[in-house]
């Protein structure tokens, strides 16, 4: 007997939520309860009031896996709306992140100019490092900070994906 298994795929969901305490928290342990891994989390406040947030969760699995999660959230109580932007046709995603660098002489002149194709602002400089501020793609900070590790890379710090479809429509 042959077991398939299905393809995984990486889903970018945004799930608008009450901003109650707690829900973070029933959320997360959703996905804990059920076996599903969060690759990225963010939570922003978005309405003036402060009483609307937007979480942005990056998870992998099978499709039919990533429906059952949009069901239970779906179904938890303070939440308004779950959109899968990966199912919603074209998005924009971006992430931020600090990366020191650590070096002098030739290294530290590398970086500066790796830095600026990468269009990574220097945000903190002594004479021994610096810490950059680069925003874009997840795949344009993975390739910024392999680059730095031969150069001096001392640490990275990443704020976790934020997306919306592309377009004047709402999500």
């Amino acid at each position: 007997m042959k077991i398939h298994k299905a393809a995984e795929e990486r889903h970018v969901l945004t799930v608008t939520v009450d901003n109650e305490a707690g829900i973070l928290a029933r959320i997360a342990g959703m996905f804990t309860a059920r076996g599903y891994n969060i690759d990225s989390l963010t939570v922003a406040d978005i309405t003036e009031n402060h009483s609307v947030s937007r979480i942005t969760i990056v998870t992998h699995g099978p499709q039919s896996v990533v429906d059952q999660v949009r069901y239970q959230l779906e179904r938890l109580v303070p939440v308004h709306k779950v959109v899968d932007l990966t199912e919603n046709g074209p998005y924009v995603e971006r992430e931020l992140a600090l990366i020191k660098v650590a070096g002098t002489g030739e290294k530290r002149v590398e970086a500066l100019r790796v830095a600026e194709i990468f269009r990574a602002r220097p945000v903190d400089t002594t004479t021994e490092s610096f810490v950059f501020e680069l925003t874009g793609a997840p795949d344009k900070i993975d390739s910024f900070v392999a680059l730095m590790r031969d150069l001096g890379l001392v640490e990275v710090g990443r704020t976790g994906i934020v997306g919306m479809i592309r377009g004047a429509t709402e999500a």
